[in-house]
């Protein structure tokens, strides 16, 4: 079931009026849960297994980890636990990648291998649930937290449908307090919800699936082919803007639909194309994700603890990891590798003139601080120079995204060669209005994030009138009313 359609419009009402009659907060949670499995299992109904057992695992090892006083049978539940859950998403994920590298290699050294091609289908949004369930065992290794008083409330943390298939992250302190007392939105946290729906549909219907989508997939296809420079560039600028509003947009969603259930979920994005710097696009962008690999992995890795070398190798270890995160693709590996390149020039240039640019982080020493954290100052300021800064973050940002959206290295290739050189016999694939349209929404895009980086979406709509707020919620409707043509799924989704 996916948000931008008539058939999740239906099932939310249902929810909101189950949510809002006179039930104990016992039932209530119970509706929920239920509801969070059929909305999981509209997809593939027996992958709801993996689920139950991921979540009643990890449930139960969860408590026997906090409980446990002796060391090693602590450090083997959490191997068991890591074993678990990983293994289950190495399978299911990467188990076809694994075994096409591990043919290839093998034929390299003259062994005639080819085994049959395993139909393994990946279960949607194994990797959110599966980085969710994680972090409790951990905490609960580490005694960050108490353990979840009961398996109903853990269940419900685990699959609380707004965020199960795509984000946000969430951690155990951030949702399962919120499962304790009861929870119902006010008349403001409704209205605020359905905006944020609204604006999420709007973003996703709209601007990413009917705006962008046909330009990009025009441009990024398999073997790729010489192409004019213009076209290229204009097919990588849909891309960039087409991922945005697809995955910013269901954050938005999933966040709206919480807030009209009366649930605070945690933000992912704060513009990430009015980033100045690459710490600071990495901040803005799918934070939830930034944070994990920040705390789950980059700072047990040594963080910035134990020299600049061991720093270096920590922050490629952490963006590598989190580019093979997004898919079972050397090309998105080579993404990660670029953004973590580009994390160190960053710091070689901070080390240079001794001056960190990024300050400590709500209880992170700053000498943890690398993947995620906060920027100073003068870098808030919305100044010429700082927007120029922003826009060389988002040219290197777009080179990226070639790797992040081509099937293959030779179609990476034959794309970034049409971008930065002129290819002879190139030839124009797009029309003038494609490129018009898709330079203008870019446009729209990147001044509204300069102009809206230091505050948030619901904070300017309190301030405007409310006749001013009525028309433009209004426009977004029909808009979205207007060029609701398909169900197409979240980008996100895949991974």
């Amino acid at each position: 079931m996916v948000f931008n359609s008539y058939t999740f419009i239906a099932f939310l009402i249902i929810m909101l009026i189950l949510h809002n009659l006179p039930f104990s907060w016992k039932v209530k949670k119970i509706n929920l849960l239920l509801a969070s499995y059929v909305f999981y299992a509209a997809w593939n109904p027996p992958f709801i297994l993996l689920l139950w057992l991921s979540t009643v695992v990890d449930y139960f090892v969860g408590r026997a980890l906090y409980t446990q006083e002796n060391k090693h049978k602590r450090k083997l539940l959490l191997v068991l636990s890591l074993i678990g859950n990983l293994g289950m998403l190495c399978f299911f994920k990467y188990g076809t990648f694994l075994l096409d590298n591990f043919t290839h290699l093998v034929n390299l050294f003259g062994m005639d291998f080819h085994p049959a091609k395993p139909n393994i289908i990946l279960p949607a949004g194994i990797s959110f649930y599966t980085f969710t369930t994680l972090c409790y065992t951990i905490d609960m290794y580490k005694r960050k937290s108490e353990p979840v008083k009961s398996l109903l409330d853990f269940s419900l943390f685990v699959t609380f449908f707004p965020h199960l298939v795509a984000g946000p992250i969430v951690r155990p302190p951030q949702l399962v307090p919120q499962f304790e007392t009861e929870r119902k939105a006010s008349r403001q946290q409704l209205m605020q919800g359905l905006l944020l729906v609204s604006l999420g549909l709007f973003m996703k219907v709209v601007l990413a699936d009917s705006m962008l989508a046909p330009t990009a997939n025009d441009i990024f296809w398999p073997g790729g082919a010489p192409l004019k420079t213009l076209d290229a560039w204009t097919g990588v600028l849909a891309f960039s803007g087409q991922i945005f509003c697809d995955f910013a947009g269901y954050s938005t969603c999933a966040i709206g639909v919480a807030l009209c259930l009366g649930f605070v979920l945690p933000h992912n994005f704060l513009y990430p194309y009015a980033a100045i710097g690459f710490s600071d696009f990495w901040r803005r962008w799918h934070i939830t994700l930034s944070a994990w690999l920040r705390d789950y992995l980059y700072i047990p890795l040594g963080g910035n603890r134990n020299g600049k070398i061991r720093t270096y190798m920590n922050l490629m270890i952490t963006m590598l990891l989190g580019g093979l995160w997004h898919g079972a693709n050397w090309t998105f590996v080579v993404w990660g590798a670029l953004h973590g390149a580009y994390l160190w020039g960053e710091k070689i240039i901070q080390d240079l003139r001794k001056k960190p640019v990024m300050a400590s982080m709500h209880g992170v020493p700053s000498a943890e601080v690398g993947v995620l954290g906060t920027i100073p100052k003068e870098f808030k300021a919305k100044t010429f120079r700082n927007f120029i800064y922003a826009m060389i973050t988002f040219f290197f940002i777009n080179v990226t995204w070639v790797f992040f959206r081509s099937p293959d290295f030779h179609s990476a290739w034959s794309l970034l060669t049409s971008m930065f050189s002129s290819v002879p016999k190139a030839e124009a694939y797009l029309t003038t209005l494609s490129i018009i349209k898709v330079m203008v929404i870019i446009v729209f895009i990147v001044a509204f994030h300069w102009l809206m980086r230091n505050t948030k979406v619901l904070t300017v709509a309190e301030k405007m009138p409310w006749w001013l707020l009525g028309i433009a919620w209004s426009v977004l409707l029909i808009l979205l009313i207007w060029s609701q043509e398909s169900s197409s799924s979240f980008i996100y989704f895949q991974f």
